[in-house]
């Protein structure tokens, strides 16, 4: 009876296997129908003392049927076995198609991998089971007694532990040992002997000994630092007394042109500052390779030293890289400004050929050359920068690209009049209404031009008065330009007196004609003439006349004029004045001169 409950129990196992239930059914009926029956026959039959040969053909019945049974129970095992292979097998490759694209995720205990994960196990993800394992690693390695060959290996019909006392290491299951082309056990065994020989060497790094030897590397690191800075600070004193040397012997003042802009005094400051500089560099240096040495002595801080050493080290590898990078921006640069540089250059040479006259350009003045030449310069420069623009560090961020919008709008708002007076420079450069040193009346403003910029045209006055006038408004303004005048055409000064009737005007015209030819700087081709400007009821009005050359000596020559006048008037005995008369006709002698009433008698 307990083998027929035993061979039940299996085919129950093998139904939950998976095998069809109409063969356990069958196996059951023949179970039922051939062997309790018989039983239940014998033993009713025992009290009415059945024949030997009855049971003897019963037992050879159950034989057979048990014959049968054990034949359909190998039948049912090997398709148990077919159906766990099939299945065994479609895991595998699918785990082969997956290993190609699915990394593990490995334990990780103090910076070390011990092993790696793939497979889920009782909802907790592939990460969450290394954090655990990990987890659970570190806190046995922090254990006084540990005894790390104490780690056993536990195995059930699902899962494989890794036991240390009654709590669990680390857990594997099957697919674990799919996914690296091993059985369960196998690699429970391998990890069992890898986290044994971390935790040897965990224990041996927390030791007495281990923690007195750190101590010990930690003070004489302290000491070290501290007699190094002590060196570092010697050594720069002995450098500053050596600078203080140098002024009486090979500094010497460093001037440019007439000004001296650094003397030996100045030398020695400026070089004491730059060694007191470099000294807290170096320091500063040495502590941030000391800071992270003292804290990768002891395990508990190692992690925060090589977090402070990747402050350090972060940056400066950055900055090496982006450096090493923009190599080849930087010879596109360079090429760039180079040829720019050359073009300018060229430029530059033929306007001081033009300037010079030695290269004349019909309808382009000499002194455009120079104008011109600053306008395609800026225009040069101008395409440059924006050919640059694109390899520069950082044109490609946003904040680079606001300040350079936020810059131009401060321009275009703050720069409406400083525009206005530039285009108003350019456009004066080429009407060409005067040039550098040209006299020049603008508006009540008379002058010789001393300076022309972009923005503003200064005037020196006789009087020695510098002027500074917007170039816009002289845009608005009217200009006379006496130099050009002179120049060209001879430039005409005039000057009116009023002698009587009582005097001939020939005679009068012959004086100031001999006035202005005697008045230096009037010349006497073309000759200077006279003009009757008008015949007033007392006296008329004679203009005199003059060709001049140099209009920078304008009021020396109105002056000369003057003085000449005076003197010629006064050798003849005529007197320079505009006489009134209140005539009666009662024998009052006439204004008409004597010699023209002679002529007519």
């Amino acid at each position: 009876m307990r083998g027929i409950r035993a061979l039940w129990l299996m085919l129950m196992l093998l139904t939950a296997d998976g095998v069809s239930a109409q063969l356990v059914e069958k196996v059951l009926r023949a179970i039922e129908g051939d062997s309790l029956a018989p039983v239940t026959t014998i033993k009713a039959d025992s009290d009415s003392a059945v024949s030997l040969s009855a049971i003897k053909q019963e037992l050879e019945a159950a034989r057979l049927n048990e014959a049968n049974l054990r034949m359909e129970m190998e039948q049912l095992r090997l398709a148990s076995y077919a159906a766990d292979s099939v299945k065994h097998l479609q895991q595998k490759q699918r785990i082969d198609s997956l290993r190609k694209v699915t990394p593990g995720v490995p334990v990780v205990v103090e910076g070390d991998t011990l092993f790696y994960l793939y497979a889920k196990r009782g909802g907790h993800t592939p990460q969450q089971r290394a954090e655990m394992d990990a987890a659970a690693i570190l806190e046995l390695s922090k254990r006084f007694n540990l005894r790390p060959d104490s780690l056993y290996m536990e195995s059930s019909d699902i899962v494989t532990d890794l036991m240390y006392d009654n709590k669990v290491i680390a857990s594997f299951i099957d697919q674990d040992g799919l996914w690296e082309n091993c059985t369960r056990d196998r690699l429970a065994a391998h990890n069992r002997k890898v986290i044994v020989d971390k935790l040897k060497e965990m224990k041996d790094e927390h030791g007495l000994w281990q923690l007195g030897k750190r101590i010990l590397y930690f003070v004489l690191v302290l000491v070290g630092q501290y007699f190094l800075f002590r060196l570092t600070i010697w050594l720069f004193k002995k450098l500053k007394v050596r600078i203080q040397r140098l002024k009486d012997t090979k500094l010497k003042p460093f001037s440019i042109q007439d000004y001296e802009l650094l003397d030996t005094q100045k030398q020695v400051n400026l070089l004491i500052f730059l060694s007191n500089l470099l000294r807290y560099i170096i320091m500063f240096l040495q502590l941030l390779l000391t800071v992270p040495l003292l804290f990768s002595i002891f395990p508990q801080t190692k992690s925060l030293a090589y977090q402070l050493f990747s402050y350090i080290w972060i940056p400066v590898k950055s900055i090496f890289t982006s450096v090493v990078e923009y190599i080849p921006n930087l010879f596109t640069i360079f090429v760039i400004w180079y040829a720019v540089k050359y073009l300018v250059r060229f430029v530059h040479y033929l306007a001081n050929e033009v300037k010079s006259e030695r290269l004349k350009i019909r309808g382009f003045y000499s002194d455009w050359a120079e104008p011109t030449f600053h306008i395609i310069r800026f225009l040069l420069y101008a395409f440059m920068i924006a050919m640059i623009y694109p390899y520069l560090p950082g044109s490609k961020s946003g904040v680079f690209q606001g300040i350079s919008v936020f810059v131009g709008l401060i321009v275009s708002l703050g720069s409406s009049t400083v525009i206005g007076n530039i285009i108003a420079g350019l456009v004066i450069t080429y009407m060409r209404p005067f040039k550098l040193g040209d006299r020049i009346q603008l508006n009540e403003t008379t002058g010789n031009v001393i300076e022309k910029t972009p923005l503003v045209t200064r005037i020196r006055t006789p009087k020695n008065e510098v002027v500074t006038i917007p170039n816009s408004f002289i845009m608005s303004s009217h200009t006379v330009n006496y130099s050009a005048s002179a120049r060209e055409y001879g430039l005409i000064i005039h000057s009116e007196v009023s002698i009587g009737y009582d005097i001939p005007w020939r005679q009068t015209h012959q004086l100031l004609i001999e006035a202005a030819l005697n008045t230096p700087g009037v010349i006497d081709d073309p000759r200077p003439f006279v003009l009757e400007t008008s015949l007033s009821d007392w006296y008329p009005v004679y203009q005199v006349n003059a060709y001049i050359k140099e209009a920078d000596r304008l009021a020396d020559i109105y002056s000369d004029l003057h003085q000449n006048i005076q003197d010629k008037f006064n050798e003849a005995g005529i007197e320079i004045m505009s006489p009134h008369y209140v005539a009666t006709r009662d024998g009052s002698q006439s204004t008409i001169p004597k010699d023209d009433l002679r002529e007519k008698k």
